[in-house]
C-alpha cells in the first residue's frame, strides 16, 4: 500500500505534463461522450492515471473526478508483402466535474 501512495503523491514536471497529453481524440464517439463531461486523449503507454489527472488539472485548470485508461495493442500487418506492425497506443478518458469543460476543437 505504501508504494501505491508513493506513486499517487509524485507530481510530474511541467515538461512531462505536456508530454503526457499527446493529442485529443476527436471522433464521433468522443464527441458523443463529451455531453457527459468526458474528454479523450492519446497518452504515452507508460503514463499512469495519477499523472494524467494532475496534467489535465494543471494544464486546463479544471477539476477531474475520474480517469479511465485503455491500451490498444499493436497488430501485425502486411504491407506490400512485408510484415510490419502498428504501434501500441494508450487512450485516457477523463471525466470532468459538472461545472468544468474543455473545448478541444479550438485551434482546429
Amino acid at each position: 500500500m505504501r508504494h501505491y501512495t508513493k506513486i499517487r503523491d509524485k507530481k510530474p514536471s511541467r515538461q512531462r505534463m505536456y508530454e503526457l497529453l499527446r493529442a485529443p481524440i476527436v471522433t464521433e464517439k468522443s464527441t458523443l461522450i463529451s455531453e457527459y463531461n468526458h474528454v479523450s486523449f492519446w497518452v504515452p503507454v507508460n503514463a499512469n492515471k495519477f499523472e494524467i489527472k494532475h496534467a489535465v488539472e494543471h494544464l486546463f485548470e479544471v477539476k477531474v473526478t475520474n480517469v479511465n485508461t485503455l491500451r490498444q495493442q499493436g497488430k501485425n500487418k502486411r504491407f506490400r508483402g512485408r510484415l510490419g506492425s502498428r504501434i501500441e497506443r494508450k487512450k485516457a478518458i477523463v471525466t470532468l466535474a459538472d461545472n468544468h469543460s474543455i473545448d478541444v476543437t479550438t485551434g482546429i
